[in-house]
């Protein structure tokens, strides 16, 4: 028995520019508007030469989440997030993969990452259907 905490979270998501500071420029403007992100991932995006995507969460309170919009993040309406927390013990991740795999469940991106005794771990589902079904089946495990 795993004892996970499981959590709906929503994903913000811009196109920026794939040079030094392409990231920066959309981070930097709602940093200085108080956001505290727990998970921020930046990628070159080959569809789309010369850009990338940037992907933060959380974008709470009035300030920030105008601040997120002017520098040109938009909530990823089309990605269904849970936040999945727990103890970290060795398997823990295969086992979360695992049980998605063996309900039928397909995800369509998962990060985690393990700090001191902790891991935390972002599971983007293509439909809120999906994502409520995780959520139950990883509670239980």
């Amino acid at each position: 028995m795993m004892k996970l905490k499981v959590t709906r979270a929503e994903m913000w998501r811009a196109t920026i520019d794939d040079l030094p500071g392409g990231a920066a420029a959309v981070l930097d403007p709602v940093s200085k508007a108080g956001a505290n992100f727990e998970f921020a991932f930046a990628r070159r995006a080959p569809e789309m030469p010369g850009k990338g995507l940037l992907f933060v969460l959380p974008v709470k309170g009035k300030k920030v989440r105008a601040a997120a919009q002017a520098a040109g993040l938009a909530v990823a309406a089309d990605m269904h997030m849970l936040r999945v927390e727990g103890n970290d013990k060795p398997g823990s991740t295969a086992a979360i993969a695992r049980a998605l795999a063996d309900a039928g469940i397909s995800f369509r991106a998962f990060s985690a990452t393990a700090v001191g005794r902790n891991f935390r771990g972002f599971l983007a589902l293509d439909s809120a259907e999906d994502a409520a079904r995780a959520a139950g089946l990883l509670k239980k495990l």
